[in-house]
């Protein structure tokens, strides 16, 4: 089970930053992501962050800008997002990934003046 928090409506050039809290598994052993989908396009990954934060990956698109951390103790990830763009528009949703994998219900973000 996990739960996004932290979207909402941002200018461009401002920031939010999303949590996700995971429930019911075994949060540490688990590889974790930020995807987002845009309206009429395919869900993307933009961020991953490895069990131990050891290994950590972005799209190009997000790079410099995102950033992904975890807090084991909390079971939470979180999605710090500076200097966004109209076009992170979309539904972020998290993702817990081992053997099996784990989707929350996503959060709304909107980018617009």
């Amino acid at each position: 089970h996990l739960v996004e928090s932290g979207g909402g409506l941002v200018q461009p050039g401002g920031s939010l930053r999303l949590t996700c809290v995971g429930s019911g598994f075994t949060f540490s052993n688990f590889d974790m992501s930020w995807y987002r989908q845009a309206p009429g396009k395919e869900r993307e990954r933009v961020a991953f962050l490895s069990t131990s934060s050891i290994l950590w990956k972005y799209a190009d698109s997000v790079k410099g800008r995102f950033t992904i951390s975890r807090d084991n103790a909390k079971n939470a990830v979180y999605l710090e997002m500076n200097d966004l763009k109209v076009e992170d528009t979309g539904v972020y949703y998290c993702r817990a990934q081992r053997l099996e994998s784990y989707w929350g219900q996503g959060t709304q973000v909107t980018v617009s003046s």
